[in-house]
């Protein structure tokens, strides 16, 4: 939708608009509404994800900026997957295959009903960038706004948070709790509505938002039960006419600069590797590619400043209280590491949304002269086990598995992993091997919080390390190394290990490989058979047939 025909007049104007009109006259609107920009509000509410559970009040809110500033608002669903109730079984399956419906699912609406601009309100997960790619491939003036992410809990004199009760599970089951206590840690790890309280998937991507230019200052730390929240809903309504006004289009702000601004700010605090699906997935809607070489480059001169749950103790509320993303901002701007003239949704640039904000706390947001690292979080690791790449959180790895190397045990699914890990069939040194957890394998690249968790929780992660052409929760820590790439299904090194083959890890040196010839290897894959599809109907089978490689951001071709 880049041509001058876009925009609701062409449907409801004139004689020939007649029709429309009296099917909007039907709904109640009168015609000062009608004759008003129609400014879709994209509501991912429901009742069955926490961050989602409120959104029906940003949503009212960003309908009266939207009539505040002329507009007339008009709501319509987008659906909404919670990564947790999903976690560890077949239904995990899906979220990262919803990200396309979302995107898709908005386009639709929005061609067919010609809205002049959008209002998205995700929180959590693959709804945020799903959202994101609808807007760079649409390009009519858009605002995400999120719901907010949750407080953290707290129990015993420690913060807890989604990850608190996954690990909890894993003590549970090594013997090192009761059952009721495994169940208070439950009613406490999330003590109200908001995206989970660390800087996972969900906070990771609505931060990246604003860093991007597509979201308000502070939109990824606001808490969801804040008045502050519902500010911003209000002010993203007001600003979307504003972009209306002045033809300021997702386009215009989601450049290469804007994209490396994000992955800049990314790495800074350890977001996600998440993240290293999504922003290449956004950027391809965008038109344009961004290569995983792009990310280590970033990283290789990016000081690691935050340092949030799960790599450390702090929380998105004690980012809130610092300064936010806008203080991070301004941080590695002193270093000159932020293209400061990039526009974004409020008509401004980043350098001047930024100039004002300082660091208000150096204990949750360090000096980039005194980081915890010289370089980022996220790590890119190559070699001849993940020869189109492999991402990990570095920053929560402990430092002993920096470096490792072990023999393999090798699993063809999530659950044959876990149930080995559950029966302690995992000795220390070992690495796990889960391969066919891919876009297409899966098919829908599972995270597989479970298994990292389970490890985390019986004392192992210092220990064991775990290797899968799937992908990890932005909850996981220890040395999980995921979206290994080319994927097993696709033929990838990683589908020709067996068990006892050894793995040699070195996350500083960005290397993963392992222990065979390139002759052994070759005579493997002359060998080699590719297993039946695991899902043969439906959605995800014709996903699974259009996906690409995790190395380009899982996106359908």
């Amino acid at each position: 939708m880049n041509d001058a025909s876009f925009g609701s007049d062409r449907i409801k104007k004139g004689p020939a608009g007649a029709s429309t009109r009296a099917l909007l006259y039907g709904m109640g609107y009168v015609r000062e509404e009608i004759d008003r920009p129609l400014i879709g509000i994209v509501n991912s509410q429901n009742e069955i994800v926490p961050g989602h559970l409120l959104l029906d009040r940003v949503a009212e809110a960003a309908k009266k900026g939207v009539l505040l500033a002329g507009g007339t608002p008009v709501e319509f669903p987008a659906i909404g997957i919670c990564d947790g109730v999903a976690m560890g079984h077949e239904g995990m399956k899906y979220p990262l295959a919803s990200r396309e419906l979302i995107c898709d699912s908005i386009e639709a609406m929005t061609v067919a009903h010609r809205f002049d601009g959008l209002v998205l309100i995700p929180n959590c997960d693959k709804i945020v960038p799903g959202m994101l790619m609808a807007a760079a491939r649409l390009n009519i003036p858009a605002v995400l706004v999120s719901g907010g992410p949750m407080r953290a809990g707290f129990m015993g004199g420690r913060t807890l948070d989604f990850n608190s009760i996954m690990e909890q599970i894993g003590i549970y089951r090594n013997g090192g709790c009761t059952e009721e206590e495994l169940e208070r840690v439950a009613e406490e790890a999330c003590p109200g509505c908001g995206s989970c309280s660390g800087l996972f998937t969900a906070n990771s991507m609505n931060c990246l938002t604003e860093a991007l230019g597509m979201g308000l200052p502070w939109n990824g730390t606001a808490l969801c039960d804040s008045g502050e929240r519902i500010r911003l809903a209000k002010a993203a309504g007001l600003r979307v006419m504003e972009m209306l006004r002045r033809n300021i289009r997702p386009r215009d702000i989601l450049t290469r600069e804007a994209f490396e601004n994000a992955i800049t700010v990314d790495m800074a605090m350890a977001g996600s590797t998440n993240t290293v699906l999504h922003l290449p997935a956004i950027a391809h809607e965008a038109g344009f590619a961004l290569k995983l070489s792009l990310f280590d480059k970033l990283s290789e001169r990016t000081p690691y400043i935050a340092k949030l749950s799960p790599s450390g103790v702090h929380h998105m509320e004690d980012l809130h209280r610092a300064g936010g993303i806008p203080a991070i901002i301004h941080e590695l701007s002193k270093k000159g590491l932020i293209h400061k003239s990039c526009m974004t949704v409020t008509g401004a640039t980043v350098g001047e949304n930024t100039a004002n904000t300082p660091v208000a706390d150096s204990s949750v947001i360090r000096s980039a002269d005194d980081p915890y690292r010289n370089r980022g979080g996220l790590a890119i690791l190559r070699g001849n086990l993940a020869p189109d790449g492999a991402v990990v959180k570095e920053s929560a790895v402990a430092e002993e598995m920096l470096r490792h190397s072990g023999p393999a045990v090798v699993f063809d699914s999530e659950e044959e992993a876990s149930a080995a890990i559950w029966d302690r069939k995992i000795k220390k040194g070992d690495v796990i091997v889960i391969r066919y957890e891919g876009p297409r394998g899966g098919p829908g690249m599972r995270e597989m919080l479970s298994p990292t968790s389970s490890i985390a929780g019986m004392g192992l992660d210092k220990d064991v390390a775990l290797l899968t052409d799937g992908r990890f929760s932005g909850a996981s820590r220890g040395a999980s190394i995921g979206h290994i790439s080319p994927e097993a299904m696709n033929g990838g090194p990683i589908g020709l290990l067996r068990d006892g083959d050894v793995i040699h890890i070195d996350i500083p040196a960005r290397s993963l490989s392992v222990s065979l010839s390139d002759e052994e290897l070759a005579r493997r894959k002359a060998a080699f058979t590719l297993p039946e599809p695991k899902v043969k109907t439906g959605y995800l089978a014709r996903y699974a047939r259009l996906v690409d490689s995790a190395n380009t951001g899982a996106v359908l071709r």
